[in-house]
């Protein structure tokens, strides 16, 4: 039989000996946001869930990131639903959410009513572990999510949005940690959305989070680069206590390292583990023959491909690929290596920001619009000119000042924190939803997500809309937009192009 996963205060916090290693399985949810575009149905994940709750996994990451808005918009399900599914065949091992701080799981920051009403009900459904970052590492955008769910009874893992720039330091991101360690945290989580953590960099910074912050560490990143597996291996070598992996069929590529491969390499390096390798097999036929049959469609090569151009743009590897496509559909597909070109240098311009849901939306369409414009910062989106209010938080560094100029003139940006800003929401969102619903999981649906929300609601009144929309689901019909994307439409020279840029994480 195998062991029953450890309890959070089971993990040791002791140093770089050949500890236990604990694995948290995203195929639920990262895995498949990576690969193919977050559109794995909830009743392709419950066959294997009670066979994967035996395994001894630490956690199913199973929610949160994209998958709340693709749930509602492309797959016509409940995102609530699939916590109470998972719950209920899922009786030993923790279910994990991703939440982007007070972003929750949107593209823009949310009262602190709703981020409280979304995250007890979470909690209250069923998950026990939220991992909570901001794209800009801005503490504050996180304290409310993080001391809610700590209240909820939740263990919390502050992540560090991980990147490289010269205002990014081991040091810092220490540090950073140790303030998340005082608004009481569990874990500490290295965030690594582009792959570029290198095998030294992750030894380096695992040690000294763990010798000087002294909390359980877990180590994220994506094998866009190819470095991923090696700096796993130095991270568990350093003290990692916690790895992100993927079953096979949705590993590697822009996902994680493949779970049976890490555990072989941990197992066979005397590594503890707690898991049971005789699953895996079974498990990972599974996910191969749907992936095959119902997925296959989403496959893109870029994903599924190591891409070096994340080491020299610092880029995430699947942050591009709709472009790519709408460019070509704008016939402009040959300002494809401009754009790569220009995104790091409005990354630096606008504060050295991590690229992640929503900074590498607000940096790819910027990059798109300087280039196609003809003319850097000639058109400005409004979202740049949010940044340089404050209104997403502080940057790492400042914003250039020639930007900030052309983006805002003499307007002074808020220094305090940015949802200090937002007025209550919930009873206007429960007066608009009168008629509609009026069960708090519908109203906070409709407050993330509200035109996507009443649709969604429309379609599961109508008999025949719904069962059109099903049937359309089950022939696999392709969603022109891919992953979940913000769009934009800019005039160059009496024509007019239209800009498609996809969220990571």
């Amino acid at each position: 039989m195998p062991k029953k996963p450890e309890k959070r205060s089971d993990i040791k916090k002791g140093g770089p000996e050949k500890h236990t290693v604990n694995i948290t399985e995203t195929a639920f949810r990262d895995a498949h946001q990576s690969l193919i575009a977050t559109r794995m149905r909830t009743e392709d994940m419950i066959p294997m869930i009670e066979k994967m709750d035996q395994v001894g996994y630490w956690s199913f990451e199973m929610w949160g990131g994209a998958t709340f808005d693709t749930m509602l918009r492309f797959l016509d399900e409940n995102p609530w639903d699939r916590i109470r599914i998972f719950k209920k065949h899922a009786k030993k091992t923790k279910l994990q959410m991703l939440l982007r701080g007070q972003n929750l799981v949107g593209y823009k920051h949310y009262a602190d009513d709703i981020l409280e009403h979304f995250i007890k009900k979470a909690a209250e459904l069923g998950i026990d572990v939220f991992r909570v970052f901001d794209a800009l590492n801005d503490i504050r955008n996180m304290e409310k999510a993080i001391v809610t769910a700590k209240k909820a009874g939740a263990t919390v893992q502050g992540a560090i949005s991980y990147t490289l720039s010269p205002v990014h330091s081991i040091d810092g991101f220490v540090k950073f940690a140790q303030e998340l360690k005082d608004l009481g945290c569990d874990i500490i989580t290295i965030k690594d959305m582009a792959g570029l953590i290198s095998p030294a960099s992750a030894k380096e910074l695992v040690g000294k989070l763990k010798s000087e912050v002294g909390l359980p560490v877990c180590l994220h990143s994506h094998c866009t680069t190819g470095m991923a597996p090696t700096s796993y291996f130095a991270a568990a070598q350093a003290g990692a206590d916690i790895l992100d992996c993927a079953i096979s069929p949705f590993g590697s590529g822009t996902s994680q390292p493949p779970t049976e491969t890490m555990v072989e390499m941990l197992d066979n390096s005397g590594f503890g583990l707690k898991v049971d390798k005789s699953h895996f097999l079974e498990i990972a036929e599974y996910f191969q023959e749907i992936k095959d049959t119902a997925y296959q469609h989403l496959i893109t090569p870029v994903a599924e491909r190591v891409d070096v151009r994340a080491l020299v743009y610092q880029v995430p590897g699947g942050m591009l690929t709709n472009m790519v496509s709408q460019l070509e559909k704008q016939n402009a597909s040959d300002k494809f290596e401009a754009v790569l070109k220009e995104i790091p240098k409005v990354r630096a311009e606008l504060g050295y920001v991590p690229l992640v849901t929503p900074t590498s939306q607000i940096v790819g369409t910027q990059a798109t619009f300087n280039v196609l414009g003809g003319e850097r910062y000639k058109m400005i989106i409004q979202e740049v000119k949010d940044l340089c209010k404050g209104l997403y938080g502080k940057t790492p560094a400042p914003i250039d000042p020639v930007v900030m100029k052309k983006a805002i003139g003499d307007e002074k940006p808020i220094t305090d924190r940015p949802a200090n800003h937002i007025a209550p929401e919930w009873e206007k969102c429960k007066k608009e939803m009168e008629g509609i619903s009026d069960k708090e999981e519908d109203i906070l649906s409709y407050a993330l997500y509200p035109a996507v929300a009443k649709e969604y609601f429309a379609v599961q009144k109508d008999p025949l809309k719904k069962k059109a929309r099903q049937e359309s689901l089950k022939a696999g019909v392709p969603s022109p937009e891919g992953h979940p994307q913000r769009h934009f439409v800019m005039r160059v020279n009496d024509e007019n192009y239209e800009v498609g840029i996809t969220e990571i994480e």
